[in-house]
């Protein structure tokens, strides 16, 4: 028997998998980019954004177990994934428009739905909300280096 976490977790590590259309050229245009000097942690950016994404898959699962199948559970489920295709247009959009202010518009984008999905689960799962919170903390700090960026970069808007 096929369980939820199952689904859940299949459906999250599909739609990561999108964050990596994007070309050479692409790729050789963000790293030309100048950074910030305070931005001493961009290697470990990959391991980050995986522990969110398992923590948003199992606030996912925490709220479908709450009520499996319901109307308003299967809202909440689409909500979830709402808010990861937002999450992952991030890198190939911005890639492939070589814009920061859309990379800055799109991450910003995610952090409103983030907080509206964690207070729309946390009366049926304070756990749930819980498990949203590192993607409520990093998200602004990934928005916040992408507009930091855009300053450092004019060209690149």
């Amino acid at each position: 028997m096929i369980r939820s976490w199952m689904v859940i977790g299949a459906v999250a590590f599909l739609v990561a998998l999108a964050a990596n259309f994007f070309t050479k050229g692409d790729r050789r245009w963000f790293k030309r980019l100048r950074r910030p000097g305070w931005l001493t942690f961009e290697p470990l950016i990959p391991v980050i954004w995986t522990i969110i994404f398992i923590c948003g898959a199992w606030s996912a699962y925490l709220v479908w177990e709450a009520n499996p199948g319901a109307n308003f559970t299967w809202l909440l489920m689409g909500f979830y994934l709402v808010l990861e295709v937002v999450t992952v247009a991030y890198t190939p959009v911005m890639f492939r428009t070589r814009s920061l202010k859309v990379g800055t518009i799109i991450g910003g984008t995610g952090a409103m739905i983030g907080l509206l999905l964690a207070l729309t689960v946390l009366p049926i799962s304070g756990w749930a909300a819980l498990l949203l919170v590192p993607y409520l903390l990093w998200s602004p700090i990934g928005t916040y280096t992408t507009w930091a960026m855009m300053h450092l970069n004019p060209a690149d808007i």
